[in-house]
């Protein structure tokens, strides 16, 4: 191994010289307290900068064994490592020391949620650190200088910042790590109390914006759950707590615009993540097999049964192998459901707001204009319970204009002022005091659910000259070869990191396990079997620290929307 005198020869040495010249540096070098790893070096001031590790042995960064004895722990606790990474750059990075990407240092240590990452990665004996740095450059003229700066003053810092425990706040990384894994055990006992979602008292739910999503400060309402439905938990760490249970079956969440229906189911949606601490939805706890429903015009849809929903279209067009390169709202989102039946979801999260009306219910009046054998629409309220009672499948639906779904809900929540009320047996009283006459057209059963399996000439990740070329283009586009895959409407994804992992997932489905399983599904599955054992760095054959675990729900829907795909 080379010595860090080494590295400060080398880069002497070629100061002043062209830009390539900084290919030299790559290797290993020992510092004092850590080993450094220059993995990939860029090629030009504008490139993707340099790929850098820090490595510390376990027993010198001085963390107590009980911060990383679980696997939980163990990626909250890389979590925290790579957020006091980050929180150091600002004191210690001077910045930009040249021209394009000239004396950055960044880190992927992402946002309100706790995510599986390999920023940080915990090996049995070391603790290691992946970040970027943007080698400094005048024009194509190595800055050597200025790189010195960067590895021998800045680096050494930042490592010492983030990898000991003689840098951090006890309390801090213990709550860190406590709070990740109370709520990863609240969501593991939601089944064993009949439950699909816990709000807890005292909650924060509302964001900042659309595009911050960040607690409201400082006139945020707290949640308070209603008598009702109150239940109580005790956690490891944080003890007895009590709050909202969503039980199973069908829920309907009303009231006026602007009193907090949407905000409350985007914290549910939300729920299937554990949160940092202080982002207010700590005590939200989700199915992890809920996902979100909407409609989505002019999606590609390849042979899934959405008859269902769905039958006896025009010109006699096949819905129990339903294609289309330009899905209507009504196709698209029967098709949503369907996918992610087919995915096992156990909870579909619907908003009528982004809901396409005439899938969502069809009133008395439309009923007798509009005779059944000349509608192939079976709405969703005709549906929804027996998707409950068939498939024990769980829908929780905010709705403010139709009180149809009265007549099949189990549970009826009203937000009032952000506050929620139980109101199911006045809403069961109004649906027998204003009894419809609208027919039930959903039939005696859900329907048939059906699998798919992905023909391997769908995916071609190659482009020009280079055989695998996958990218991911901020947190809603993937480009795989030369296929741009929209996720615009893949709601619960949440980081950028998760984009990139889909992307690579799609690829190692096809390179280990789309021939030796029968189904989409259980490929996938497979797949996250072996990410279960070798971890995210499974996906490539070089380090990155980039990398952050999506759900199977969103990489199955990735490939759903390949205008590429064909399935047998």
């Amino acid at each position: 191994m080379n010595t860090k005198e080494d590295l400060r020869h080398i880069l002497a040495r070629i100061d002043g010289r062209g830009y390539k010249a900084y290919k030299d540096i790559k290797g290993v070098y020992r510092f004092e307290t850590f080993d450094l790893f220059i993995d990939h070096v860029q090629g030009d001031p504008f490139a993707a900068p340099t790929r850098v590790r820090a490595r510390v042995l376990l027993d010198r960064a001085g963390f107590p064994s009980s911060l990383h004895s679980k696997e939980i722990r163990k990626i909250a606790f890389g979590d925290y490592n790579a957020r006091q990474f980050r929180r150091a750059l600002a004191a210690v990075v001077k910045g930009k020391r040249g021209m394009g990407k000239s004396g950055l240092i960044d880190i992927d240590s992402g946002g309100q949620e706790i995510l599986e990452r390999n920023a940080v990665v915990l090996d049995d004996h070391w603790l290691e650190a992946r970040f970027v740095v943007g080698l400094p450059a005048m024009g194509r003229t190595i800055l050597g200088r200025e790189a010195m700066e960067i590895f021998f003053k800045e680096i050494p810092v930042l490592v010492d910042k983030s990898l000991f425990y003689r840098s951090h706040d006890p309390s801090a990384v213990r709550a860190h790590v406590e709070v990740a894994e109370d709520q990863e055990y609240l969501r593991a006992m939601l089944p064993q109390k009949r439950l699909v979602a816990f709000i807890g008292d005292g909650a924060i739910l509302p964001r900042r914006s659309g595009v911050d999503d960040r607690p409201l400060e400082p006139n945020a309402i707290p949640f308070r759950y209603p008598r009702e439905l109150g239940v109580e938990f005790e956690l490891p760490n944080r003890g007895r707590v009590t709050g909202m249970g969503i039980p199973e079956g069908v829920t309907l969440i009303v009231g006026g615009g602007f009193h907090g229906k949407s905000t409350l189911l985007n914290a549910i949606e939300r729920g299937v993540y554990n949160h940092i601490p202080g982002d207010g939805r700590e005590m939200v706890a989700t199915h992890p097999g809920a996902v979100k429903i909407r409609a989505e015009d002019g999606r590609n849809i390849e042979k899934v049964n959405i008859s269902p929903f769905i039958n006896n279209l025009p010109l006699g067009k096949d819905t129990v192998k339903f294609s289309t390169e330009n899905a209507s709202g009504s196709t698209s989102q029967a098709a949503n459901i369907m996918e992610f039946l087919e995915m096992e979801a156990r909870v579909l999260l619907i908003d009528e707001d982004t809901s396409a009306t005439n899938f969502m219910v069809r009133d008395e009046r439309m009923q007798e204009l509009v005779a059944k054998e000349k509608e192939p629409i079976t709405p969703f309220v005709d549906k929804v319970q027996k998707l409950y009672q068939d498939l024990k499948v769980s829908t929780v639906l905010v709705m403010g204009g139709s009180g149809d779904y009265f007549d099949v809900a189990d549970t009826v929540i009203m937000m009032d002022g952000y506050k929620p009320r139980c109101v199911t047996q006045v809403a069961k009283e109004i649906a027998e005091r204003h009894a419809t006459k609208r027919i039930d057209e959903g039939g005696m059963t859900f329907g048939e659910v059906t699998s798919r399996r992905p023909r391997i000439e769908s995916f071609n990740p190659s482009k020009g000259r280079k055989e695998v070329k996958i990218e991911a283009k901020g947190l809603r586009t993937i480009l795989y070869g030369r296929t741009t895959i929209d996720l615009s409407y893949l709601e619960q994804l949440v980081d950028w990191s998760q984009t990139r992992s889909i992307g690579l997932f799609i690829h190692y489905y096809t390179q280990h396990h789309i021939h030796g399983s029968p189904t989409l599904r259980e490929g996938l599955e497979r797949c996250f079997q072996d990410l279960e054992k070798k971890g995210l760095d499974m996906l490539l054959p070089y380090w990155v620290g980039n990398l952050a675990k999506p759900r199977i729900y969103e990489v199955a829907g990735a490939i759903s929307r390949m205008r590429t795909l064909r399935t047998h």
